[in-house]
């Protein structure tokens, strides 16, 4: 099953249960694909690209979230948190920053990196060995801790 299908078949479940956060957060998504679907390229949203957009999609509500914490807007807050739980049930496993670590070791010796200078080949490594089973963030600041 697509994401595509998955998240119809999602839509269609929330509708029944009046689930409005889950609605919101599927509806989102499927806006996100059909952009996607329709921007051009030819490309289709399956594999990859669909991780890259539902990254996307949580990197950009975690940056508003941010905001509106700072502005202590905690009514938009928690909207951005509900659409945020909704969207990562699509992604695969995080993992936690132990098992990232180990990974990340891996992919330093790997790439032979040596120390701060070599932090590019590390995550254009790391990025390719995640596919989207952590956070960028995360993954770059460990990636920095490990070669200080």
């Amino acid at each position: 099953m697509t994401l595509e299908e998955r998240i119809m078949e999602d839509l269609k479940e929330a509708m029944r249960n009046k689930d409005e956060a889950t609605k919101r957060g599927i509806r989102a998504i499927k806006a996100a694909i059909l952009l996607a679907n329709t921007d051009g390229s030819g490309l289709v949203v399956e594999g990859d690209r669909e991780i890259k957009l539902l990254q996307k999609l949580v990197k950009t509500r975690r940056d508003s979230l941010e905001i509106y914490e700072a502005q202590n807007r905690e009514d938009l807050a928690v909207v951005e948190r509900e659409e945020i739980a909704v969207i990562e049930r699509y992604l695969p496993k995080q993992l936690d920053e132990a098992e990232l670590e180990v990974i990340l070791k891996e992919v330093i010796a790997k790439v032979g990196a040596n120390g701060p200078q070599d932090m590019g080949k590390v995550m254009g490594a790391a990025t390719k060995e995640l596919a989207g089973r952590a956070d960028g963030k995360l993954v770059s600041a460990t990636v920095k801790k490990l070669l200080s």
